[in-house]
């Protein structure tokens, strides 16, 4: 049944919102978990507590300009219009501020849109929008950082598992999902083994086998093939790009991540005809 136009807008408003968020958790959950490892170390090591560091989580402090330190209020923080309205710059010091932050909004309320009009206004959608949301933060938290964090991956895991206990992916069975999850991590901790054991250097994080692992919870392991595939064609594709016409030296490792999350995204939307290809009936 197609979306009514009101609908469909309410969606695309509730999906820019989201990313105004996912901006906030890409920024600070990375800054989080260094502050927290920084602790953890100095009390193993018994060295003098470092000095109390302001609150800081994914609410407080205020967001703030990071050049001149300016409070950015209501009326600056409107998702995607007020980066326009601002040409990109900071209402106090002019400074340029990223055009990554309105194109994580408008991403996100793309997809969450794709969502809802693939699936119509339903659990599955919901569920659906829940992994997009989560696959957009690690897809630039790892991009920045090369880090796919535990916070993130592991609840992604395990809301695939509910979703499926729930019914709420009503095309995936909840043994598929069981399977998808063991497999999704078995592959490529054995990639990783085999590739540590041939060349004596660790060619992906662990981060990357939760990921996976997450992707077989929520899409069945009957999907797994297609989003390795999937994954390894982008991630060659965008490193040559990058070697081709960014001079990026080769040597340097490139975040796997991103390219896992992309595949995921295409199998969640696609990925039942092209699975047919392989595992017919």
């Amino acid at each position: 049944m197609p979306l009514s136009l009101p609908l469909l807008l309410v969606v695309v408003l509730v999906g820019l919102c989201i990313g105004s968020f996912l901006n906030v958790v890409i920024h600070r959950l990375p800054k989080m978990l260094e502050r927290s490892w920084r602790a953890e170390c100095a009390e193993l090591s018994g060295t003098a507590a470092a000095p109390e560091e302001p609150k800081y989580n994914l609410l407080v402090p205020r967001s703030r300009c990071p050049a001149c330190g300016h409070p950015i209020g209501a009326l600056e923080n409107i998702p995607v219009v007020s980066y326009i309205l601002l040409n990109g710059k900071c209402k106090a010091c002019k400074a340029g501020i990223s055009a990554r932050y309105p194109l994580v909004e408008a991403l996100t309320a793309v997809l969450t849109a794709g969502a809802v009009i693939r699936f119509g206004a339903t659990p599955a959608a919901l569920a659906a929008c829940i992994m997009l949301w989560i696959l957009v933060a690690l897809t630039f938290i790892d991009f920045d950082t090369q880090l796919l964090p535990d916070n993130l991956t592991l609840p992604l895991l395990w809301a695939g598992l509910l979703a499926n206990v729930l019914g709420y992916i009503p095309w995936v069975s909840l043994r598929d999902a069981v399977i998808g999850a063991i497999a999704g991590y078995l592959v490529l901790w054995t990639i990783y083994w085999l590739f540590k054991l041939i060349r004596g250097k660790e060619g992906m994080g662990y981060g990357d086998f939760k990921l996976l692992a997450a992707l077989g919870a929520w899409l069945g392991w009957q999907m797994l093939p297609l989003i390795v595939l999937l994954s390894s064609v982008v991630g060659a594709a965008i490193g040559l790009a990058l070697v081709a016409f960014k001079g990026r030296d080769h040597q340097v490792p490139l975040a796997f991540g991103p390219y896992l999350a992309i595949a995921g995204v295409i199998a969640l939307f696609f990925g039942k005809p092209l699975v047919a290809l392989y595992f017919p009936g």
